[in-house]
């Protein structure tokens, strides 16, 4: 049986999404524990709002005798509900997946426990997400007025989050050090999380096929009525539950990170020459956590 995944170490492009694969195997159970109850309850929230805000939307869609009539009934309070769960969902997603590999790491590549995790995540979670909207109003500005930047910037964004949970940092220093360990790997960075990236849509894709086609179906047989409650119930409560999947980038990302941070500092390698001779103290969570 293989030995627990040490994060701390070089790794090239094939190492690292085989080494992802391997812990998310040997952690399945553990992860999708920690991401189930510390995600669920915001999960379901979208899933709620998002039916209303879809069943809104045909209804305005179907309805409506005039643009501006429309658009009043699409931009409803449910559209804003979307959106604010959307971010809550987004947002404990990374914390509580980040957090897990955190707490692994500190307790000597073993699974933590809710409790443990729990430590972390009350701790970052508004820290990230006030940091999240400010990262995501920054990314959609070099995308939409300079988008070759905004290429240029998505893997610095991408492992902002890491460097803000795995090295307790602050915004502005998880904003430059982001930066910092991408500067002269960004090619191999961008290639690797690209490919990360698809393999994530890939899988989400042929779990929420079945209600594609169901979808597919039902707004064939309705025609001008439009797809059916029922289509829209199925449709949009799969296609929340195939987020998921966000553990594979979530865990790809972050052995990015631990690679690139090895690269520039060597600190796992430090870490095993001054851990020689010593023995291991048990785990205990730091009490400003």
């Amino acid at each position: 049986m293989p030995e627990n995944l040490e994060f701390k170490k070089l790794r090239e492009f094939g190492e690292i999404i085989n080494d992802m694969f391997l812990f998310i195997k040997q952690n399945f159970k553990a992860l999708l524990k920690v991401f189930v109850y510390f995600s669920g309850i915001f999960l379901l929230g979208s899933i709620i709002a998002g039916i209303y805000q879809q069943i809104g939307m045909q209804r305005a869609l179907v309805s409506s005798d005039n643009v501006f009539s429309m658009l009043e009934k699409m931009f409803s309070i449910s559209y804003f509900l979307v959106l604010l769960f959307n971010l809550a969902s987004y947002t404990a997603m990374n914390v509580s997946i980040l957090s897990f590999i955190a707490v692994y790491i500190k307790k000597g590549n073993v699974a933590p426990s809710l409790e443990e995790v729990w430590a972390y995540f009350k701790f970052y979670f508004f820290r990230m997400l006030g940091s999240g909207i400010l990262i995501s109003l920054f990314f959609v500005l070099c995308f939409l007025f300079f988008l070759i930047p905004g290429i240029y910037v998505m893997p610095a964004m991408l492992l902002f989050f890491p460097v803000m949970v795995y090295e307790n940092a602050s915004f502005g220093y998880s904003f430059e050090r982001a930066f910092k360990l991408v500067k002269g790997q960004w090619w191999i960075t961008f290639g690797t999380i690209l490919i990360i990236y698809f393999i994530t849509l890939a899988s989400q894709s042929m779990a929420s096929l079945p209600a594609l086609i169901f979808t597919f179906l039902s707004a064939f047989t309705e025609g001008a009525k439009g797809l059916s409650n029922t289509a829209i119930i199925i449709s949009t409560t799969v296609q929340y539950l195939c987020q998921v999947f966000m553990i594979i980038p979530l865990v790809g990302i972050s052995i990015c990170y631990f690679n690139l941070v090895e690269r520039l500092d060597s600190t796992g390698l430090m870490d095993r020459i001054g851990q020689m001779g010593v023995s291991k103290e048990p785990f205990n969570t730091p009490e400003e956590y």
